[in-house]
């Protein structure tokens, strides 16, 4: 079994060929970017599926990441992983983003919580707080970010994602330092590990994680953009 892994929901354009048997990544690679995903996705897959030795009709599964995060950048993700499974007659899950932020430190050594946090704008993030062994402890959502800093509660987190530091800064009384042994205790990143994206894709049930949008708020449209479409 092969499983292909897209992320185009922030940052990056991301994929990666991932062995599920060995729990290996055959290859992988990472374009940050903040636009421009759709001309830079195909490329990159190709020079993915090259470096692996794996061609598309081996692949049994494709994940991509299903938001939050850009609504343009979502579709594209989305839209590729529907229309490689659709071709090749394989099953397509969807990846969160806010758990893929979040699964290198649930999946590590480290038995703090982590609030994961990605930037959503005029103040607000989109928040996850999960404890060990992926249990959701609050949200997911999109809040202030104030809100959300309260909704962590006091002790040891790890703040991960694109506003992780965002996040740690509104916590009040928040433990920031890195102790020893152990992750830093903030870990802003612009886009998620493709490998922990393909990880939670092996494992998804696909009835229970479709490949479709997950934006916790509506897309911010224009009321030109509106007319627009009503148009077309």
């Amino acid at each position: 079994m092969y499983l292909l892994a897209l992320d185009t929901a922030l940052g990056a354009t991301s994929a990666a060929v991932f062995a599920p048997g060995e729990d290996r990544i055959l290859a992988e690679e990472t374009e940050p970017m903040e636009r421009g995903h759709a001309e830079a996705l195909m490329p990159l897959v190709r020079r993915v599926l090259d470096r692996s030795g794996i061609a598309f009709a081996d692949l049994s599964r494709f994940a991509v990441t299903i938001g939050p995060g850009s609504f343009t950048g979502l579709r594209i993700g989305i839209s590729a992983a529907r229309g490689f499974g659709l071709i090749h007659q394989r099953p397509v899950v969807g990846v969160s983003t806010l758990s893929a932020f979040a699964a290198p430190i649930l999946f590590s050594g480290d038995r703090s919580p982590v609030a994961a946090a990605i930037d959503a704008r005029n103040g607000l993030v989109y928040f996850q707080s999960l404890a060990i062994g992926g249990r959701t402890m609050a949200g997911p959502g999109v809040y202030p970010v104030e809100e959300a800093a309260r909704k962590i509660g006091d002790g040891a987190v790890v703040f991960v994602g694109n506003a992780a530091e965002k996040l740690a800064q509104a916590r009040r009384g928040a433990i920031l330092e890195t102790r020893p042994g152990q992750r830093p205790a903030i870990q802003q990143r612009p886009s998620p590990e493709i490998a922990w994206v393909a990880r939670l894709g092996a494992v998804a049930d696909p009835a229970a994680s479709p490949a479709r949008p997950l934006y916790l708020r509506e897309a911010n449209v224009t009321l030109q953009d509106k007319a627009r479409l009503q148009r077309a």
